[in-house]
């Protein structure tokens, strides 16, 4: 983005970067910067807070009318709390299914919801929609149970079709809970309490103890898990 900028500055458009990572952004050296401290994926703050978020982006305006390069810290930081998420998760409702596919199927609700509500920013449609979920689940079933994934029928690029199906969850929480819960916390459960996040970690290994190139797999999931 920065080297965009920087083609944009030169035919006259003037250009401001948001960026979270201060390094990150005093490497890149755009002509107009704005640090925020703020979580990754949320580069206007706090969520559900307009008063906040023009408060990020009239600062990031002002810029506009500075000779750069320059780079200005957003005196506000908001933090990544570590709250735990607890969402009720369907109860099973269908024994022949596997569990990661009967999880999904309960909670379209909850994702049909908050999609009505918040919309589909961060859901699905990367590779898979709402719809496909379930057969993407399928897939990785079968490479957890040791299919190369190629075989499998995985739709896609493993790591795009990994975040459809995050995507989904997450959004199914944002319906299931009554607020918006801090940065991180619906990956956290999506990973530590439900089936299809235990199911996609599985795959995940899997295909790296089948020996398939790190890039395949390991994008498939936070670097830390």
């Amino acid at each position: 983005m920065s080297t965009l900028a920087h083609v944009f500055e030169a035919h006259g458009i003037a250009t401001v970067a948001l960026g979270s990572i201060r390094k990150q952004l005093e490497g890149a050296a755009p002509p107009r910067g704005l640090w925020c401290d703020f979580p990754l994926g949320r580069p206007l703050g706090k969520p559900g807070d307009p008063a906040f978020q023009h408060r990020v982006l009239e600062h990031a305006f002002r810029l506009l009318q500075a000779e750069g390069p320059v780079l200005e810290d957003f005196g506000e930081a908001v933090t990544d709390e570590a709250e735990l998420l607890t969402c009720p998760l369907p109860p099973r409702s269908t024994a022949d299914l596997p569990p990661a596919i009967d999880e999904a199927r309960g909670l379209r609700p909850a994702y049909e919801r908050a999609v009505k509500q918040f919309g589909n920013h961060s859901g699905t449609g990367r590779v898979v929609d709402a719809d496909g979920i379930e057969d993407a689940l399928l897939s990785l079933i079968q490479v957890a149970n040791g299919s190369p994934w190629k075989k499998a029928g995985i739709p896609g690029i493993p790591a795009r079709v990994a975040q459809d199906i995050r995507g989904y969850y997450e959004t199914a929480a944002l319906g299931l809970s009554d607020h918006i819960p801090a940065a991180w916390s619906g990956t956290r459960w999506f990973f530590d309490s439900t089936e299809g996040g235990k199911l996609l970690l599985e795959a995940r290994s899997a295909m790296r103890e089948a020996g398939e190139k790190q890039p395949i797999w390991f994008y498939m999931a936070p670097g830390d898990r």
